[in-house]
């Protein structure tokens, strides 16, 4: 038949796909998925779920939130006040939690005005856009506020600039509008956001990281203090658990405890975000009697996750879940509240209510939240066969940078590299950074020409990296002459790694390719083929 020819057609096409179910590939943040996730994505497909409402999706609905569940369980917020969804991913996400954010701002800056206005108060700008749901309420009964005539002073149901003119004017401040924080170990999606959402890139404020690419906790403190001083209110502060570049994991219980002391100490409510897309799944290690718990730092951070107003996670990353499927998780209902719009022909009060009005996309599949929620009733999340899988892949990742570095001296890595990422350059003694980048390009061309294994490349800028390139340069003494760093990148998602003959067989292959294909045919300096130590064979 037609249909089996051209799915034969379709067979043969994916033959050249990326072989990403193999542990030779450790190229980008992808992996072999969990049977169990394979299956729940499947079954559902089978019914065509859209958990755009629960009219169109009775049992995909419901699935959604005991998924949500699951993994508010694992990041530690409460299951039973957590609220959330599932996204197409990691970047949905994000633009969720700025949309909220935005939401309370706008709910803070209307009263605000509405007070200047109507009932003749000073109000500080800073401490309006700050204010907290508990002074909210207080100035709500205080003045006795109707909170329908809010409406005529927000800036998400007006003309946007007309309400910052009547904030410039009541608040006597030259207002220039709200600003987002995130470090510069940042996604993209970020400045996404800040386009998406019409806030302009000079609101897009930049948190210095320190040697180690995280946040750098005192850059941060004395960035909240400028935006403090520019009478700019502070949108969102971002961490990061589980960079896209190098698989580091912010302080976040260092900067969530500054916002709470700057709550408790001033009364400046400050949204917090941390993006786990990545990291969030290493969650599960918490409170288990793997190694990993020697990390202190790590694990400081991880338990922090617990305090912050929103999460992102991607559990077709570490939670071994097919494409496409993000989550995003607010720590309660109030942090949960967005704006609401009417679509008569969903509203269905007999059918409950759905999250159409609460979820930036339409229409949304539930296989993803079906696949999430197989693997957490089959395996569970916080089970330690779950934390097993992903405690084995940062030991592979340990074990190999420490077996690479030793053999081959030439190969430097990029630290702290205490997840399961391993991001290396190629260097001489006192080789500039600018060599040391030719180098680096012309091992990863080589991998790129390889079978045997995918790797994948990535660049750090010296704008938003200076110091941890600084740090890493300074290894090999080198001169910093570029204004980037490109670096070798080894994801170890894949749960093969964690067995032990796997590992061992793959790390030698990988170490004497390196000696072998490249040295010997000359891709680096004739001198380096006479380097101490590089024990050819």
């Amino acid at each position: 038949s037609k249909i089996s020819s051209v799915l034969k057609q379709l067979n043969e096409q994916f033959k050249s796909e990326t072989p990403k179910y193999t542990p030779r590939y450790i190229g980008h943040m992808v992996s072999e998925l969990s049977m169990p996730a394979i299956l729940g994505h499947f079954a559902t497909l089978l019914h065509n779920p859209n958990n755009t409402s629960k009219e169109v999706s009775r049992v995909g609905a419901t699935i959604e939130n005991e998924a949500i569940a699951m993994l508010a369980e694992m990041v530690g917020y409460d299951p039973l006040t957590c609220s959330g969804h599932f996204t197409s991913g990691g970047t949905l996400a994000n633009f969720e939690a700025v949309w909220r954010a935005r939401y309370r701002y706008d709910h803070w800056m209307s009263l605000g005005l509405f007070l200047a206005e109507e009932c003749q108060q000073n109000m500080d700008i800073y401490s309006v856009a700050h204010m907290g749901w508990s002074k909210y309420n207080q100035y709500i009964k205080e003045f006795d506020v109707d909170e329908e005539k809010l409406k005529k002073y927000s800036a998400v149901l007006n003309n946007p600039y007309r309400m910052y003119r009547l904030v410039s004017k009541y608040l006597q401040t030259d207002y220039l509008g709200p600003i987002v924080m995130v470090p510069g170990n940042k996604h993209f999606s970020w400045q996404k956001a800040v386009n998406i959402f019409g806030l302009g890139e000079e609101s897009f404020w930049t948190i210095p990281l320190n040697q180690f690419g995280k946040i750098d906790v005192s850059a941060f403190k004395n960035l909240v203090e400028k935006a403090r001083v520019a009478h700019r209110p502070i949108l969102v502060v971002v961490s990061v658990a589980g960079t896209t570049e190098t698989g580091e994991i912010d302080s976040v219980n260092e900067v969530q405890n500054y916002l709470e002391q700057l709550k408790s100490q001033n009364g400046l409510d400050v949204w917090h975000h941390v993006d786990a897309a990545y990291g969030g799944f290493m969650c599960s290690l918490l409170g288990k009697s793997f190694k990993f718990n020697a990390y202190t730092h790590l694990v400081k951070a991880l338990e922090a996750i617990s305090k912050v107003n929103s999460v992102t996670l991607d559990p077709h990353k570490l939670g071994y879940v097919p494409y496409s499927c993000g989550a995003f998780l607010a720590k309660n209902s109030e942090n949960y509240s967005v704006s609401s719009f009417l679509a008569p022909y969903i509203d269905r009060k007999d059918l409950g209510d759905g999250k159409w009005s609460s979820t930036i996309e339409g229409s949304r599949s539930a296989a993803g939240a079906s696949a999430t929620w197989l693997t957490g009733k089959s395996v569970g999340y916080t089970s330690d066969v779950f934390a097993s899988v992903i405690h084995s892949t940062f030991e592979a990742c340990q074990n190999f940078k420490n077996q690479v570095c030793e053999e081959l001296n030439w190969v430097y890595a990029l630290e702290p590299a205490d997840t399961n990422i391993f991001c290396f350059s190629v260097a001489e003694e006192g080789d500039s950074l600018s060599l040391s980048n030719k180098k680096t390009l012309e091992v990863f061309k080589k991998f790129t020409e390889n079978p045997n294994f995918a790797v994948s490349k990535t660049g750090l800028s010296v704008e938003s990296y200076n110091a941890q390139i600084r740090f890493h340069v300074n290894k090999f003494n080198g001169e910093i002459d570029d204004n980037h760093m490109v670096l070798i990148r080894c994801v170890f998602m894949n749960p093969f790694w964690g067995e032990e003959k796997v590992q061992e067989k793959l790390t030698k292959e990988f170490i004497e390719t390196l000696k072998k294909d490249y040295l010997k045919q000359n891709v680096l300096d004739n001198s380096l083929t006479n380097n101490r130590s590089l024990h050819l064979t």
